[in-house]
């Protein structure tokens, strides 16, 4: 099979922290495949990918109230200030119970808001207990001053229960505002910022007897200060089945983000373009005729994956001060399905679901098969991720044509 001589070297294409299986995962079906034990290579294939589909992730924000701890929380879901469902803002913080907050588009990631310990009456072991500390992946432990000695013993609570804990200092742009306000004479932002750093980490060494790293960040610029650096130190940190449903969380506000999507989503689809090869193996019937009504299910959530939904190019279109339709034009994700009446992607599809059902299964389908899935994901993967960064980086927009960032599909479906 083409995917079984091709299974090693993919997976060396990605940076650990990137990778949704295993090591163990990858050496585990490598075995099998140069036993050529297929079957068993695929079996634990499958066990991978619903493992990664049934992953939840929970996410544990706790601070003091005044920190930007909500203001945190919906930035990381992608949920503006004042729409419905946001984490409350600006408000004095009178409850002790914690207060759950879904993604915007990925139920199965958390946001889990906690009081800060500081407004407890708990010490840190028993706050942990009343927060129900098992049922969390990591925490985030916000501050916009210095840290306090309760944050320090809380962090030391729960590096002694075996769990990941992040210190992220808040409100950087209030602070780098103000130093340049009172010193524009002398005003260095790197200064400003190492010493904000410097500050807080030997404050919490004094507890800790150790360093952690200390995060910078706006809540209202995310794509700056030191934002991507947790972003990639989650990922390191994150067990390789759950990398997936936290970098489909991220917003698109970076390139190395997007790429963090784009591979994730990449590794995803070779696995099931593997499954469906396999099963291309038996008479195909009325399951490769599926392929058709889930491609604009597919199509639809890359395009919400990648900021491309309906939504989102309006904001985008109005930003720049044109209408949707003539936004798109720019774009070549919703072009796709629409380069020609007699040429669109849709219809190569049907045609090559066609060509492949007349086949009776077996080799030459699986080959066909894996190849056209594969290709296809790709191609939407791609396209979407390209017009992406073509829209992060503030395009022009000056020609009236779709940007040719992105390459035209293969020959072979014509």
């Amino acid at each position: 099979m083409a995917w079984a001589s091709n299974f090693n070297e993919f997976f060396k294409n990605f940076k650990r922290e990137s990778k949704i299986i295993s090591e163990d995962t990858i050496t585990l079906i490598e075995a099998y495949i140069l036993k050529n034990e297929l079957q068993k290579a695929v079996s634990v294939i499958q066990k991978a990918l619903r493992n990664i589909e049934s992953a939840s992730l929970n996410i544990a924000v706790t601070g003091e109230t005044g920190t930007g701890k909500s203001t945190f929380i919906n930035a990381l879901r992608g949920v503006e200030q004042e729409e419905e469902g946001a984490a409350a803002t600006g408000v004095v913080e009178t409850t002790m119970r914690r207060i759950a907050y879904p993604h915007a588009k990925l139920p199965n990631v958390i946001l889990w808001d906690l009081p800060g310990i500081g407004s407890t009456n708990f010490p840190p072991q028993r706050y942990l207990t009343e927060m129900k500390f098992n049922e969390y992946d990591f925490f985030i432990i916000i501050s916009s001053t210095r840290f306090k000695e309760n944050d320090a013993q809380l962090a030391k609570a729960i590096k002694m229960m075996g769990l990941n804990f992040y210190f992220v200092r808040t409100k950087i742009d209030n602070d780098l505002g103000n130093e340049q306000k009172s010193k524009p004479k002398t005003f260095n932002k790197e200064k400003v910022l190492m010493k904000i750093r410097d500050d807080c980490s030997e404050h919490l060494h004094k507890v800790l007897s150790s360093e952690p790293p200390v995060f910078l960040v706006s809540n209202f610029h995310l794509s700056d200060y030191d934002f991507p650096k947790l972003e990639t130190k989650l990922l390191e940190d994150l067990p390789a089945h759950k990398r997936h449903a936290f970098s489909l969380s991220l917003q698109s506000l970076t390139e190395a983000t997007i790429k963090y999507k784009k591979d994730s989503l990449k590794q995803k689809v070779f696995l099931e373009a593997i499954m469906a090869g396999t099963f291309a193996t038996i008479p195909l019937g009325g399951m490769i005729m599926d392929d058709v009504e889930n491609l604009n299910e597919t199509f639809d959530f890359y395009r919400s994956q990648f900021g491309l939904d309906d939504a989102s190019l309006k904001k985008y279109a109005k930003d720049f001060n044109m209408s949707v339709n003539d936004f798109k034009v720019h774009l070549r994700f919703p072009h796709l399905f629409a380069e020609d009446n007699d040429k669109s992607l849709e219809n190569k599809l049907s045609k090559y679901i066609k060509q492949v059902s007349s086949v009776t299964g077996g080799p030459v389908a699986t080959v066909i098969y894996f190849d056209r899935a594969y290709y296809l994901q790709n191609l939407f993967l791609d396209t979407a991720a390209n017009d992406a960064i073509a829209l992060l980086n503030n395009p022009r927009l000056s020609d009236k044509e779709v940007g040719t960032y992105i390459s035209m599909p293969l020959n072979y479906w014509e």
